[in-house]
């Protein structure tokens, strides 16, 4: 079976997705905040909308795999239940008579309640255990493992190159065990074997979207609030010196909390196109990294995102479309991820409906954009793009 991916707008074959599921409805006014939540979804219609997004893949012949049906399946191989079992105890600190009693809990359970507990986390009030201090004085609500709501944006945990995929590193504390998911699915589910993988979380800070693959050869990383200036450095290290790019693009972003990720800001659309929040467009940066034949980088002069992305794809230029129509409005569409655009294939792109006046436009440029509704799912800021994960592209 066919693996990998070197743009955003190759034919889309297969993709994997994360349906919200008791994770999501963990989220409460004490905890949203944590985890990253704007608010709390309403669980039913988000799953509604998650539905409806995922058969509109299906409908244009994209594959879609279910990160809960690949870690369950996962967590057959005894090896793979024995690792994670050992990495969240290792993250725990709850105390012995607790920790004992979680271990016995997740040994004992099958792959679809090991799964379950992986994702939505245990809270103090589904557990008893005599003679621990701990549990008695805890809150009921208390969670001794953390649900994983961001699971839905299963673009940040892993990106594909070629014929490899990168395991990200994820800065936010309430985040880091998704990659340990994501590792642990690569490493030992039957779909995946043999896949190289790059990166990994055990290393310096980078996240899927903060990752654009231009075009076969070239990739921009945005360097900001959640990848670091190290974790850049990694990566393009590696997939220089490994050939898998022959050009990385460092893309500094202003650290704002409405543009978290590179592809908040801009996304793309088109072999030479792109969607983009207009009110950074003119401040948006590069800097082009290549390697040399002896074994370093070489560090390009800095220029404007455009100049350096057309330079490096070999095109005269990389054409815009705004989010909106004036300031005002790219600012409410940008946050509510008018330009986090999902390219289907070239001129096909999957966008929330709510942005009409984004959508016109890239509709009055030739995009065919496929609508689905995200009240919900866009509860977490993040859109179509950062809810999926590119598997194989043509």
């Amino acid at each position: 079976m066919s693996l990998g991916a070197d743009s955003e707008v190759g034919r889309l074959r297969t993709v994997m997705l994360h349906r919200p599921g008791a994770e999501l409805g963990r989220l409460t006014p004490r905890n949203n905040d944590q985890l990253l939540f704007d608010g709390i979804p309403w669980l039913g219609r988000a799953q509604d909308e998650h539905d409806a997004f995922a058969q509109a893949l299906r409908d244009h012949d994209v594959e879609v795999l279910y990160l809960t049906d690949l870690l369950t399946q996962t967590l057959e191989v005894e090896a793979a239940r024995a690792e994670i079992i050992s990495i969240t105890l290792t993250g725990l600190y709850v105390g012995p008579s607790l920790q004992s009693w979680i271990e016995g809990r997740l040994t004992d359970a099958d792959p679809a309640q090991l799964a379950e507990v992986l994702m939505a986390g245990l809270r103090n009030d589904e557990v008893r255990v005599d003679g621990s201090v701990a549990n008695h004085l805890m809150q009921p609500e208390d969670f001794l493992i953390n649900p994983l709501p961001n699971l839905l944006f299963t673009r940040d945990s892993s990106v594909w190159l070629r014929d490899r995929v990168a395991v990200t590193s994820l800065a936010m504390p309430a985040r880091v065990r998704e990659t340990q998911l994501t590792g642990l699915i690569y490493r030992h589910h039957p779909r995946f074997a043999g896949t190289p993988v790059v990166h990994g979380p055990h290393l310096e800070h980078l996240e899927g979207g903060d990752v654009l693959e231009l075009a076969p050869g070239v990739i921009a990383v945005g360097v900001g609030e959640r990848t670091t200036p190290a974790g850049l450095e990694r990566f393009a290290r590696q997939v220089l010196s490994e050939d898998l790019a022959h050009t990385v693009l460092a893309v500094p972003i202003a650290q704002e909390r409405a543009t978290m990720h590179l592809d908040t800001i801009v996304t793309m659309v088109d072999v030479d196109t792109v969607v983009i929040y207009p009110n950074m467009a003119d401040a948006l940066r590069a800097v082009p990294l290549t390697w040399s034949s002896s074994g370093g980088f070489v560090l390009g002069a800095e220029t404007t995102f455009f100049e350096a992305a057309a330079t490096a794809m070999g095109i005269e230029t990389l054409h815009q479309i705004d989010t909106g129509l004036d300031p005002v409005t790219a600012e409410r569409e940008q946050w509510d991820d008018g330009n986090n655009t999902l390219a289907i294939d070239a001129r096909l792109a999957v966008a929330y409906e709510r942005n009409e006046q984004t959508n016109a436009r890239l509709e009055e440029h030739g995009i065919e954009v496929i609508t689905i509704s995200g009240d919900q799912l866009g509860s977490g800021r993040g859109g179509p793009r950062c809810m999926s994960c590119p598997i194989d592209r043509d």
